[in-house]
């Protein structure tokens, strides 16, 4: 029983600390982006894109997704109530994990083909931002119901 709720609250810790970091990004570091030349915007975000893919990143990011997925399997056979558990997962699951392997990477795939500093930027920039922080929004909602949901599981 501690195992479960240990685990709960590790993996509710990482889909916070994910919410965290999309809502910086939804409330400050586009916004911020956005005034920028688009050349510089276009710069900055492709250099972000790069410097992001990292071995912490990718570990609490995908290492959180693990985490749903193997609390969302011993929960269910450890108690009946595990509604709370197992939405939480799903929102994880989908909701951050899902968006951005569906939506923001290919976003991010595109503007990386991009010159910076070409014509095409420009018509690409703004697209990107407006189409990036829609689903950045909901990846930030997503993870911080997810992260709300596990700690009522517990």
């Amino acid at each position: 029983m501690s195992f479960v709720i240990g685990l709960t609250v590790v993996t509710a810790m990482g889909c916070g600390l994910i919410a965290g970091l999309f809502f910086a990004f939804s409330v400050a570091v586009m916004d911020a982006l956005g005034q920028l030349a688009p050349s510089d915007g276009v710069a900055a975000m492709q250099r972000i894109n790069r410097v992001i893919v990292n071995p912490v990143f990718l570990g609490v990011f995908f290492g959180t997704g693990a985490l749903c997925l193997a609390l969302m399997m011993i929960a269910v056979p450890w108690r009946g109530d595990t509604v709370w558990l197992v939405l939480g997962g799903v929102l994880y699951l989908v909701g951050s994990l899902g968006i951005t392997l569906i939506c923001n990477v290919p976003l991010n795939n595109r503007l990386a083909r991009v010159p910076a500093d070409s014509l095409e930027a420009d018509i690409v920039w703004a697209d990107y931002r407006a189409r990036w922080t829609r689903w950045n929004h909901v990846r930030t909602v997503s993870s911080l119901l997810a992260s709300a949901s596990l700690v009522l599981g517990v």
